[in-house]
């Protein structure tokens, strides 16, 4: 029965605790005894461990008596909303994490608005209520009042403003609702637990809501794979009860978005229990399973028992606002540090991407061997990169382009995104002067308790900014921070264009001839710029082995060897080494080529190209970028 179900999803801005709470609440729930290890169980993805985010939506539960509460762990990072977007569909109820330090940020407006518009119930959990800045300081109940705030203007329900409040510390496992307790459980005076928080699951969180119909209905909202059933659709149960061997229909759409219907045979059906999937006799109204059957299974598709029942309304996410075009890899290293995808096998494994990852979409190019993808940010393109380069495969990626729209008027308009900076206040100019020259427009500038490590208080800027001017940004903010500042944005809508924006001031140095780069050609050139490579690197011609220190790309040749003579001189020669060597991760690659350059991902190493290779081709003009 419904009742017996609580299906809830924990919503955050990125690193606000989610993840470190349900390793708390698995732990208490008797899912799991981990006393001696810290990480955390529901970030299973390799990235996920060392980028130390969530990227991907994870399905848990824990038994209370006798309900079973199904719980929801989402992304927090702005690149995976659509992660957030369709796990709405599966609960009832939110619990929204807040740090008691940084207050509400644009990740959590994003994830708390479309628990509003789901008419999902949410409490409110004051995380981090341990960091020393927020104690002795009225900086809690600030946090509260701007919380609160935030209901209101998102257009909550009088029923939904009355949330009820927790304040906690996840990673010490307890949380409380008198707010005057708190002292006491820092200071370790009274023994803590999650005990409010389960009371809060049962008494507040509604039960499923379930249709009277007996025809079985699943929306599916996330796919999972077995070695011996092949591919499974996960999602809620809006009616009726299913079983295996059960004839039932799946109600999708085609490539070009006409729908569909399939029959298949359940071949089974799995429950979650804890962090294992179990065979289970049925799956009834309410709950959260998997199903096994149909290898074609999509998100957003409706399994039901009848052709003719109309489907349930498909999961729907964001338009993404970036670009990125994928190609096979065509420089002299191909093949020789992975497996070199062909255009078909390259197809195949973005449509695979597409399938799984409803925030992005695929397109053909007028290249057969190049392909558009479409996405919501860097990031996300990124983690798909360093996957499919896990994975042993070799391709390129061109620059993101922000997708531009044009009105029924003929007028260009662009996205348009709030970024949210807390930064120590002795840099709020320079960062000020960054974001204006990138057309941000400062709508608040507030200042905040606590202070920085250089001395100094804090202030939070807030900005409107076209998302092509955050394009290459966050490095040059780390930089201006000392690595102190916090940058956060979130899609606010389209404007009209505002205009160009400055674009790569520099130039590149670009190897003219392939062979092993030398030390000493190496030498040589540390006067004309920044290197990215280091002696014994195999460089061919046209790949970019740094930046150039003026504006204009300079054709170098890294190969040079000393000349050797039989004439010894009178002093022994100084031994001089390369200054230093700038190591660029993938996300400053991303933000660093320009329109006429490729970045060459393999399993061993990423270099940067110019997308035409031969030096007198490139420097004509002739060619097709390719």
């Amino acid at each position: 029965m419904s009742k017996n179900f609580r299906n809830i999803c924990i919503i955050a801005h990125v690193d606000h605790g989610k993840t470190t709470l349900v390793d708390a609440i698995l732990k208490q729930g008797g899912t799991f005894d981990r006393e001696n290890n810290d990480v955390c169980i529901m970030d299973s993805g390799d990235l996920e461990r060392e980028r130390g985010i969530t990227i991907l939506a994870k399905n848990t539960s824990v038994r209370l008596g006798d309900v079973k509460v199904n719980i929801v762990d989402t992304p927090g990072h702005a690149d995976f909303g659509a992660e957030v977007e369709r796990i709405m569909s599966m609960v009832d109820g939110a619990i929204l994490l807040v740090d008691a330090a940084e207050g509400p940020l644009p990740q959590t407006r994003f994830v708390l608005e479309k628990a509003i518009k789901q008419g999902l119930k949410v409490a409110l959990f004051i995380n981090k209520v341990d960091r020393p800045e927020v104690q002795d300081t009225g900086r809690i109940e600030d946090v509260v009042n701007q919380t609160f705030d935030l209901f209101i203007d998102l257009g909550a329900s009088e029923e939904q403003a009355d949330f009820p409040i927790l304040y906690a510390c996840g990673r010490q496992g307890w949380c409380t609702l008198d707010k005057a307790e708190i002292p006491k459980h820092l200071s370790r005076e009274k023994t803590g637990s999650l005990a409010d928080l389960f009371k809060l699951f049962i008494d507040f969180m509604p039960p499923p809501r379930v249709s009277d119909a007996q025809d079985f209905q699943m929306l599916v909202a996330n796919l999972s794979y077995s070695g011996f059933v092949g591919q499974m659709g996960v999602g809620r149960i809006f009616s009726g009860r299913v079983k295996k061997n059960d004839r039932l229909y799946r109600h999708g759409v085609d490539a070009k978005g006409n729908p569909t219907v399939e029959s298949f045979m359940v071949q089974q059906i799995y429950g979650i229990e804890g962090l294992r999937q179990v065979e289970v006799p049925f799956l009834e109204a309410g709950d959260i399973g998997l199903v096994a059957g149909c290898n074609d299974v999509q998100i957003g598709d409706t399994l039901n028992n009848s052709e003719s029942l109309a489907p349930l309304p498909r999961i729907k996410v964001e338009a993404p606002t970036l670009a990125m075009v994928i190609s096979i890899n065509t420089s002299p290293n191909s093949g020789r540090e992975g497996e070199a995808l062909q255009s078909r096998k390259l197809r195949e494994r973005l449509l695979k991407e597409v399938r799984h990852n409803v925030a992005m979409r695929f397109e053909e190019t007028e290249s057969p061997d190049q392909f558009r993808m479409l996405g919501r940010g860097e990031l996300q393109f990124a983690v798909l990169i360093e996957t499919m380069r896990r994975e042993g495969s070799e391709f390129m990626v061109g620059r993101p382009r922000v997708l531009m729209r044009t009105t029924e008027t003929g007028a260009v308009e662009e996205p348009i995104e709030r970024a949210v900076l807390d930064v120590p206040e002795a840099y709020a100019g320079d960062v000020t002067s960054l974001f204006q020259l990138r057309k941000g427009q400062l709508s608040k500038y507030e200042t905040m308790e606590g202070s920085s490590l250089q001395g100094g208080k804090r202030v939070k800027l807030e900005f409107n900014i076209p998302t092509r001017g955050l394009l290459g940004i966050r490095s040059k903010f780390m930089t201006i921070t000392r690595g102190e500042g916090l940058f956060s944005s979130e899609l606010i809508g389209y404007e009209p264009s505002r205009g160009e924006l400055p674009g790569r001031i520099n130039g590149a140095l670009i190897s003219d001839r392939e062979g092993e780069a030398v030390e000493y050609a190496l030498l040589n050139l540390e006067d004309r710029g920044v290197l990215f490579l280091e002696p014994g690197t195999f460089v061919y011609e046209g790949m970019i082995i740094g930046e150039h220190s003026r504006d204009n790309d300079l054709d170098v040749n890294a190969c040079r060897e000393k000349k050797l003579s039989n004439v010894r001189s009178a002093t022994k020669e100084a031994f001089v080494t390369l200054k230093g060597i700038r190591k660029m991760s993938l996300e400053q690659y991303i933000e660093w080529i320009d329109d006429d350059e490729w970045i060459e991902a393999t399993p061993k190493n990423i270099r940067v190209r110019k997308k035409i290779l031969p030096k007198n081709i490139r420097q004509s003009g002739r060619g097709d970028l390719t």
